[in-house]
């Protein structure tokens, strides 16, 4: 590498990590915000929205390199020429293409980042993340029991709860059952405890009541007690079977469906092949999209005032990008002969910027790139 090399590579480097971490950082939190919500509302602690958040950031850092990448190479490119350094390097002699080699190598660099969080990082923390969510989903205690807040377990079964200490002990239980159809079972208490056995769950209540209403002829019965114990384990319909998600699965398994992989998914070959290939079209948009923007902004030439237009036109051209890849997906998810597809967005990225590399060094332009920033 040359010494110009190294230095606008350092440069793109320095400015991708800065644009990687801000935005981020904001598509994360918007994120976080939602998932706070959620988790806090529903009773988990803190500890398991960290973990929940620390899950999902994979996802949210692959979706954002592109975007950072094509930052990094607009902001560099245009801060070179506005300080007239690409025009000194094009003046002794170096073509379009000879000053895009630094730029080729960044976007290799972060075309194997995001291949490494494709490929393993962002499936792995998919299967950790579903799982956590089937076990919180399947936990009677954080799910069900909250306090000050009428909850609906099941059809026909109603329960409140005034007061849950830091030990564990509620005080203050109204739980009614009418899953019978004939009878309505209302139960309360003045505490309860929550007691695992062999068997599951059992609400053991103390201090209590029983009332027992016959619908058919409105006879209403009532038994005091002083302790009860309540099968509420049985409150949870079972959640059977998790169907994996094809996300979750390894590159290698869906490039190779097997029948037993598409039972356990309930997806079919397209999708498999689908998500398989667009791993790596990521990875080629995102150098794609690197490229593009320094290929975007050698057309403005040498300008104090910056090259806002090029860069409105850049972004034009990502915008496009994304929507080729969106539209591509949808033939590709409906049928498998067509996963060749998804590489279409990358080709048709790369044959426009090799055009605008070898537009920009056109002799007919650089006249009249000169007169008009001259004037």
């Amino acid at each position: 590498m040359s010494r110009f090399d190294r230095y606008m590579l350092s440069q793109l480097m320095m400015l991708f990590g800065f644009f990687s971490l801000v935005l981020v950082a904001v598509y994360w939190v918007n994120r976080a915000v939602l998932l706070f919500n959620a988790l806090i509302g529903d009773g988990q602690s803190m500890g398991i929205f960290l973990e929940f958040t620390a899950l999902t950031l994979p996802n949210v850092i692959k979706i954002m390199l592109p975007v950072s990448a094509f930052a990094a190479s607009v902001y560099v490119t245009n801060r070179l020429s506005t300080e007239s350094e690409l025009v000194v390097m094009q003046a002794v002699g170096l073509s379009s293409f000879r000053l895009a080699r630094p730029v080729v190598m960044f976007g290799l660099t972060v075309a194997v980042l995001i291949s490494l969080l494709a490929h393993v990082l962002v499936p792995a923390s998919r299967v950790i993340l579903a799982d956590r969510t089937v076990a919180m989903a399947q936990n009677v205690t954080t799910k069900f029991l909250t306090e000050g807040k009428f909850m609906h377990p099941t059809d026909g079964v109603t329960l409140f709860i005034r007061q849950i200490t830091p030990l564990g002990e509620m005080h203050g239980i109204f739980l009614s059952d009418a899953r019978g159809g004939t009878d309505r079972t209302t139960y309360t208490a003045q505490r309860a405890l929550l007691v695992k056995v062999e068997t599951g769950t059992k609400l053991v209540m103390f201090d209590g009541m029983v009332q027992r209403l016959n619908i058919a002829d409105s006879k209403l019965s009532v038994t005091r007690f002083a302790d009860l114990s309540y099968d509420i384990g049985g409150l949870i319909t079972p959640l059977g079977t998790r169907k994996q998600d094809v996300a979750e699965l390894g590159t290698w398994e869906l490039l190779h469906p097997t029948p037993a992989a598409l039972a356990k998914t309930s997806a079919d070959r397209a999708a498999f092949l689908y998500e398989a290939n667009v791993r790596f079209a990521s990875a080629l948009n995102a150098m794609v999209a690197s490229v593009l923007g320094f290929a975007t902004l050698l057309l403005g030439g040498f300008s104090r005032f910056g090259n806002w237009r090029q860069i409105l036109i850049g972004v034009g051209m990502l915008i496009g990008l994304q929507l080729m890849i969106d539209w591509t997906a949808g033939f590709a998810v409906a049928d498998a002969r067509l996963w060749p597809m998804v590489y279409v967005p990358s080709l048709v990225g790369g044959v426009v910027t090799v055009a605008l590399l070898w537009w920009s060094e056109q002799p007919a332009r650089r006249p009249a790139m000169r007169g008009e920033y001259a004037s």
